[in-house]
């Protein structure tokens, strides 16, 4: 069974207009799987990053608990 649903796709460059500058701490496993992610894409670790979060607020699902 093959969903797509849960693949992470990249798709060609949008134009995000004005930005902002973020920092961040993240493990060191996680910068290296995104720096081989980037090389094998030609994708910089900054747009890979902006994908996820993309990624990750598209399917976000806020739960209110009592």
């Amino acid at each position: 069974m093959n969903n797509n649903d849960d693949k992470f796709i990249i798709r060609a460059k949008k134009n995000y207009g004005e930005t902002s500058v973020v920092s961040c701490r993240m493990p060191n496993d996680v910068l290296k799987q995104l720096d081989k992610i980037s090389a094998r894409t030609g994708r910089t670790r900054n747009e890979l990053i902006l994908k996820c979060i993309e990624f990750a607020l598209d399917k976000l699902q806020i739960i209110d608990e009592p």
